[in-house]
C-alpha cells in the first residue's frame, strides 16, 4: 500500500493521541509520549503491527501520545493511513 498525501488524526488532548503521516522513502516512526518510558516498546509494536499488515514500508509516522489507550492509537493510525491513502477499504483489510 502506498501512502501519497500527509494526514493527521487525533487530538493534544489529555488521553489522547495525535499521529501525523507523510510519504517517506523509508520506514521512520517518531514517537512523542508522556508514557514513553513505560509504553514506548508497546506504541512501537503496535504502530510496526499495523503496518505490517497492510504491507507499508515506506512511511513517516509522528507520534505525539498523551497517555492514549492501545484501541485509541489502533484507531488514530488506520484514520490517518486511511486519509493517507484514500483507501476506504482500509477498516476491513486490518481486521
Amino acid at each position: 500500500m502506498e501512502i501519497v498525501q500527509k494526514a493527521v488524526a487525533g487530538t493534544l488532548e489529555s488521553s489522547d493521541i495525535m499521529i501525523r503521516v507523510s510519504p517517506s522513502d523509508e520506514l521512520d516512526i517518531v514517537i512523542n509520549s508522556t508514557v514513553e518510558a513505560q509504553f514506548g516498546d508497546e506504541i512501537l509494536k503496535t504502530v510496526k503491527e499495523i503496518l505490517s499488515k497492510l504491507n507499508i514500508d515506506k512511511i513517516k509516522i509522528l507520534i505525539d501520545d498523551k497517555g492514549a489507550l492501545d484501541c485509541v492509537l489502533r484507531a488514530r493510525l488506520i484514520t490517518a493511513l486511511i486519509r493517507s491513502t484514500k483507501d476506504q477499504t482500509l477498516w476491513e483489510k486490518i481486521q
